[in-house]
């Protein structure tokens, strides 16, 4: 029998591909795996699998336990909350041993019979991924169009049936985004289009039913514009939404005439943001119209939408961010961020009330849930820290109480709050701007550099992570980690700006960021190098990418899940999905100045002859945001130029794409290989 520490490493063959762009020649020794039709291809991917497995063989009744520990704190029979839509209460379950979501509704009351929607759970028979989206009842609520993807590469089937006799009818539409709209005539659909090549979504069609040809309403004719399209919560119109990083524009229909065309609601013009809510004869805009970097909410009638006619409704302010709204027939609800904290406002229209919800912690995260109707006293919110489990709560926003309608339970008995510690922190960055980070750990920790620390970002396309609780994050702190996550400059964790100063030729900030943040817990007792382990996904794993060849030497092993590493060859590459939509968050290289800073810190172009920390690193075969190419030809890289004799494993999800594993026990296994990785390192077996 060949012992572990003789399993060799794959070494992946070099077949040179010169790569050029301004004069500049890149050599790229890994081009070749970038068809996932070559039998070569997959062979690699199998056996760099196959190597995973064996070097992690010892750790596999540990991975076992902790699927086992993992799935024990999950309520197995769970439900959602119901919520009511157009006469009928609306319900999402799980079933005990099952994988997938049941979807059902029970008319008017509670108390009264279930109609089944779905079971995922047998439409995902015989499938190795499965995933439904995009559920449309129709206003008559006889129908329902839903998306299914049978692949994990976010490329929907729409399908519609009828749900009194769950027959299903023969409109079947291929390529979408998953979601539709209805008309008010309850035959006809609105949907979005993707290319098949690159999966960008580029149009909008109507599809009546019964008919076999579909027509164009709308075409996005930039690239570097995304559509998609949906119906306002009033239900009064049928709404197009064009989106790129910097520039929205919107196209409206009134839902009860789908034949005759959409009219434009405001002209794009590069750098306005902008959406729309409809209430009362107004759209109400969320916009940053006039400089408004954290935005503010006017307000225009419906017949006069254009851009002249907006009056503020909520001024812009330099301190907080507005992020959302919610319409009642008597209240505006407002999401706001101040300082990185979520705050949700309550204003009466008539302007005798106009207060915030109360929230004393420092790392809770809060938002408003499925407030679907219009004329109600009750707004629906969720609230979770790195300590809380996450309730749903109703809040009457009349005489301000609220009823907690459910707290996440989690099961075996073990788990008590109050036996964890949650703070925020803050680290100074290499230019002086303050860092802040949330972070928890099992009270009793002393800090004398001896902990483990896992210290998570993503920092990327303004998309904050909030502190929030998990359930298998336990069985990390369980056994001795601390749990960091860095608010690094790309998100919007601060405001606006936060995003602005990490993104385009400010993107660098965010590498920075990250490594001042690990710098801070080491000096201040919380871990050390021995001990620091750093994780993060998808932009996430750019962001490993580039603290890996910046400052190997601070971490002892990193987590890389589907990384986009490759940064020079994709965004050169038009053809790749999501690409030129990307240009307004890292830069077009086609422009000398962005190609020459994007080269200048692309992880793989800049892996060197050095040491590197140990290193697990996950793909999908199908992943349509960063392809599978990435991660490969990263490692095969890291192979042939790493001087060390530290880890370095890929595994390949050969059926999977960008979100892993499909079904809900499925995807902790994969959080077991990444827990066994790191807690191997850390040399705790149980």
């Amino acid at each position: 029998m060949t012992k572990i520490s003789e399993v060799k490493p794959p070494i992946a063959k070099k077949i040179p591909k010169t790569l050029q762009a301004h004069n500049d020649a890149r050599v790229d020794n890994y081009f070749w795996m970038n068809d996932r039709e070559d039998e070569n291809v997959i062979s690699y991917l199998n056996s760099e699998n196959a190597y995973c497995e064996a070097k992690m063989a010892h750790t596999k009744d540990f991975q076992a336990d902790l699927f086992k520990e993992m799935k024990a704190r999950i309520k197995e029979d769970d439900e959602s909350v119901p919520y009511k839509y157009n006469g009928y209460w609306y319900i999402t379950r799980f079933e005990k041993g099952k994988d997938y979501p049941i979807y059902a509704r029970k008319k008017e009351s509670l108390d009264n019979p279930e109609e089944l929607l779905f079971d995922c759970n047998k439409m995902a028979e015989g499938q190795s991924y499965f995933k439904l989206a995009g559920i449309s009842i129709s206003p008559d609520n006889k129908k329902v169009a839903y998306g299914i993807d049978l692949t994990g590469r976010r490329n929907y089937t729409i399908q519609v049936k009828e749900i009194w006799t769950d027959r299903l009818l023969e409109d079947t539409i291929l390529n979408t985004t998953g979601s539709s709209s209805w008309a008010n005539d309850n035959e006809t659909l609105f949907y979005t289009k993707k290319d098949e090549k690159t999966l960008r979504a580029f149009q909008i069609l109507k599809h009546k039913l019964g008919q076999k040809e579909d027509r164009l309403m709308y075409e996005e004719n930039d690239d570097t514009f995304g559509v998609t399209v949906y119906k306002s919560k009033s239900r009064k119109y049928i709404i197009i939404a064009c989106y790129s990083t910097l520039t929205n524009e919107y196209h409206i229909l009134n839902a009860d005439t789908p034949n005759e065309n959409f009219k434009i609601f405001q002209p794009r013009k590069r750098g306005l943001e902008y959406s729309i809510s409809h209430y009362n004869g107004h759209f109400y805009i969320l916009t940053n119209k006039d400089e408004s970097t954290n935005f503010k909410l006017m307000k225009t009638s419906e017949s006069q939408h254009n851009i002249e006619n907006w009056v503020d409704v909520i001024p812009h302010r330099e301190e907080t961010l507005l992020e959302d709204l919610n319409i009642f027939k008597n209240y505006l609800v407002l999401s706001e961020r101040t300082n990185g904290l979520n705050k949700i406002r309550v204003i009466r229209w008539d302007g005798t009330d106009d207060y915030y919800l109360p929230f004393a912690s420092e790392t809770y995260t809060c938002f408003t849930s499925t407030n679907v109707d219009f004329d109600t006293e009750v707004l629906r919110y969720s609230y979770n820290s790195m300590t809380t489990p996450a309730s749903v709560i109703d809040f009457n926003m009349a005489d301000k109480t609220e009823v907690v309608l459910k707290e996440q339970e989690v099961l075996g008995g073990a788990f008590n709050k109050e036996n964890y510690t949650e703070e925020r922190i803050w680290a100074t960055a290499e230019d002086g701007t303050k860092i802040p980070m949330s972070v928890v750990y099992k009270k009793g920790i002393i800090k004398d550099g001896s902990n483990p620390v896992l210290q998570y970002a993503y920092g990327s396309y303004g998309s904050t992570v909030d502190p929030y609780f998990s359930t298998v994050r336990l069985s990390l702190l369980d056994r001795g980690f601390i749990y960091v996550i860095s608010h690094i400059r790309g998100s919007e964790y601060l405001g606006r700006h936060w995003y602005e100063n990490g993104k385009l030729l400010n993107k660098k900030n965010t590498f920075s960021d990250f490594i001042a943040c690990s710098k801070h817990l080491i000096k201040e007792g919380y871990t050390s190098a021995k001990h620091l382990y750093a994780m993060g996904g998808s932009a996430g794993g750019l962001l490993m990418g580039v603290v890996i060849n910046n400052a190997p030497e601070l971490y002892n092993g990193v987590v890389a899940a589907v990384p986009f590493v490759d940064v020079m060859t994709t965004m050169l590459d038009d053809s790749i999905p999501l690409t030129t939509g990307e240009y307004d968050e890292w830069g077009n290289p086609n422009e000398l100045e962005y190609y020459e800073y994007m080269k200048s810190y692309s992880p793989y172009d800049n892996i060197e002859q050095k040491g590197y920390p140990n290193l697990l690193v996950t793909a999908g075969l199908h992943d349509s945001q960063v392809q599978y190419w990435e991660p490969a030809k990263w490692v095969a890289k890291l192979r042939e130029l790493k001087t060390d004799n530290n880890q370095l494993f890929l595994k390949t999800n050969m059926d999977a794409g960008h979100g892993g594993a499909s079904g809900r026990f499925e995807s902790l296994k994969e959080d077991a290989l990444e827990f066994a990785f790191l807690l191997d390192l850390e040399n705790v077996k149980a």
